[in-house]
């Protein structure tokens, strides 16, 4: 670069020479000639004017113009050959000398700097159309650095480079390169991870390694690629190539972002659409489900009311009773799921008293589990609280009934409302003695789907619905739940409801 400023430095001062050097020798022909004085002037100042043309900056102009004035001075006023002026006259000629020779020195240079920003900037918005243009039928991300590449190759005289990150921010393996007018080629990245790790930390615009200038293409989020120039071209672009890098690096990220959200929107189309067609499926087998499991835990009762406890057909017709009836929970908890998914959970508040919702919970786990005894520990005074009696219900029963699969059949299982009224809540905690929750198991118990590996809550004979539901009914009444281990062993479960209806629930 510093070699390339000096030649274009001598060939400007060369230029300079040149031209006064021409004007004293056609001002010499004009002496030989007789021709007026005021004819030499005008030919000085024409050197200055074409100076100014053929030359860049004002500097070289200004110089031209005392030059020509010693010139002038020295060869062709009294006394010759030197810079003393006989005749004070000449001091005004040599004043509008400068003058004139400045202002057109000037104004021309101005002319030219205008003409040659107009087509830089007619050429670089050129190539961003072309650029642009092509982009849009882009395929894919790799065809969207082919593009830019070739555009940049052609523009720079260079063969240039792109190397492209993925989704989660990583390098590729490979990355493109201008091999000729027509071809393109990949090359391996040395080390992927220390070429990342340079253009996270980068201070500059660029990074100056031993073969390429890399520039970081940064999208909205994160890093994009990397543009890659060749040494030898990076160091002899010009200030306004630099500018059209620049603009057309902007012009690639916009494409990639472009092309980046359009994948995630037909990615999160067919998740919705899956989605959908799961939840209808589920919600189709749960109803046809619901009618055939009713019957059969409706037979198998009266078949053990039909029958003495110590026949073995009394075991047979309760053991049916129980499967039929862990179903039944599990469809119930399917629709739910498929409802709180498709926004269809209509929660119809009404003042409910606590004690009557806890003893439906009660009654059906007894049912479940006869021999099983749950303690209740509820205020003396009656507590309303609004809710949903339903759906606090299935809340109730699905703790309960974790807590009865994972406790031994000594041990304790108790339901517990209190009044907190700093919050103005009524809290909820339905706790067990048995083998507790697994610490790792401890923040994801909450999750759609999620299973332990250990004997944990929601692991036995579930898919992992039970706690979820619970926890989309809870905040739908704008409450919260936690799961925690109890000292001693065992799990407690503790959601709260508002005591107030908030003014977009009445």
């Amino acid at each position: 670069m510093a070699e390339r400023n000096w030649m274009e430095h001598r060939s400007y001062v060369l230029t300079v020479i040149f031209f006064i050097a021409a004007a004293t020798g056609i001002c010499w022909l004009f002496r030989l000639l007789h021709f007026p004085e005021t004819n030499l002037v005008v030919v000085y100042i024409l050197s200055v004017l074409l100076t100014a043309r053929f030359t860049k900056g004002y500097i070289y102009g200004i110089a031209a113009t005392v030059i020509a004035i010693c010139t002038f001075n020295y060869f062709f006023t009294e006394p010759y050959y030197t810079l003393s002026v006989n005749d004070p006259t000449y001091f005004v000629t040599f004043g509008i000398m400068t003058v004139t020779s400045i202002i057109t020195s000037a104004l021309t240079t101005k002319v030219k700097q205008n003409a040659l920003e107009a087509r830089e900037k007619e050429a670089e918005a050129s190539a961003l159309y072309q650029l642009t243009s092509h982009l849009t039928d882009a395929a894919d991300i790799s065809d969207i650095a082919a593009i830019t590449i070739k555009t940049i190759s052609d523009i720079l005289n260079c063969r240039a480079a792109c190397l492209c990150f993925d989704e989660s921010g990583q390098p590729e393996q490979c990355f493109i390169q201008q091999k000729n007018a027509k071809e393109q080629t990949r090359r391996n990245v040395a080390d992927k991870e220390v070429l990342r790790h340079r253009m996270e930390n980068l201070k500059t615009a660029y990074y100056a390694g031993e073969e390429f200038y890399d520039w970081p293409i940064y999208g909205r989020e994160a890093i994009l690629g990397i543009l890659r120039i060749p040494n030898e071209a990076a160091e002899r672009m010009s200030d306004a190539q630099l500018r059209l890098l620049r603009s057309m690096m902007e012009s690639t990220a916009l494409a990639m972002d472009r092309f980046r959200s359009a994948q995630e929107r037909i990615l999160s189309k067919e998740e919705i659409a899956q989605e959908r067609y799961r939840s209808n499926l589920l919600r189709a087998i749960s109803h046809d489900l619901r009618t055939p499991l009713s019957g059969i835990m409706g037979t198998s009762e009266m078949l053990m009311g039909m029958t003495d406890q110590e026949d073995g057909r009394y075991a047979l017709a309760e053991d049916i009773y129980k499967d039929a009836d862990w179903l039944h929970s599990l469809v119930e908890n399917i629709l739910g799921l498929t409802r709180l998914q498709d926004s269809r959970l209509v929660l119809n508040k009404q003042m409910e008293a606590v004690e009557e919702v806890i003893s439906v919970a009660v009654m059906a786990i007894g049912k479940r589990a006869p021999e099983r005894e749950i303690a209740v520990h509820i205020p003396d005074s009656v507590m309303l609280v609004p809710m949903d009696a339903k759906l606090i219900d299935q809340v109730l029963v699905n703790l309960l009934d974790n807590a009865v699969k994972h406790t031994p059949p000594e041990g304790e299982i108790s339901v517990t409302v209190i009044e907190n009224k700093e919050e103005e809540a009524a809290v909820f905690t339905v706790a067990d003695r048995g083998m507790g929750i697994a610490p790792v198991d401890l923040s994801h118990v909450f999750q759609m789907f999620y299973t332990t590996h250990e004997k944990g809550a929601d692991s036995q004979r579930g898919v992992g619905l039970g706690l979820a539901i619970c926890e989309s009914i809870v905040k739908a009444h704008g409450g919260t739940i936690s799961a925690q281990n109890r000292r001693g062993g065992g799990a407690e479960f503790t959601f709260t409801l508002p005591l107030e209806v908030e003014k977009n629930d009445k």
